[in-house]
């Protein structure tokens, strides 16, 4: 069961909840970007917002088992984007691909008192919704640059 903050920050970094990632997980709208869709699965991944990751999942790498165990004692500490391919690809003079896209970020956790950190790249699709036809933002999947 997710817990909506109220008229309080938004957990991606946000000014507010309201006007950031509340209407995504909301349905309200949809994220216009990649990096808006990736900023509201990590705000769904705070709220404990399972049925927004999932139907934000592309679904041919959606996952059939649980993604949120509700016992697991995790804190979202903050999220930090590091890059947006596109944008990068832009800079480069590199062929532009406006239905797919790279966002790399980092995500810190505390689990247990025990501080951890995510560091991905995630990637995205653009595609019709299934139901709507609307163009919509997918997650595909992500990978994990070695450590530094």
């Amino acid at each position: 069961m997710s817990i909506r903050p109220a008229s309080s920050a938004c957990p991606c970094g946000g000014a507010s909840f309201d006007s950031c990632c509340g209407p995504y997980l909301s349905g309200a709208a949809l994220p216009p970007t990649a990096e808006a869709l990736m900023r509201s699965r990590y705000t769904a991944y705070v709220l404990k917002d399972e049925p927004y990751l999932l139907s934000t999942w592309h679904p041919s790498t959606r996952p059939t088992e649980p993604i949120i165990d509700e016992k697991e004692p995790i804190r979202w500490l903050g999220l930090e984007i590091k890059s947006a391919l596109r944008l990068r690809q832009r800079k480069v003079n590199l062929p532009d691909h406006p239905d797919s896209d790279t966002v790399e970020f980092v995500a810190r956790f505390k689990i247990g008192g025990r501080a951890h950190r995510l560091h991905e790249v995630s990637r995205f699709l653009r595609e019709p919704d299934p139901d709507s036809g609307a163009p919509r933002w997918f997650y595909l999947d992500g990978s994990f640059p070695e450590k530094e």
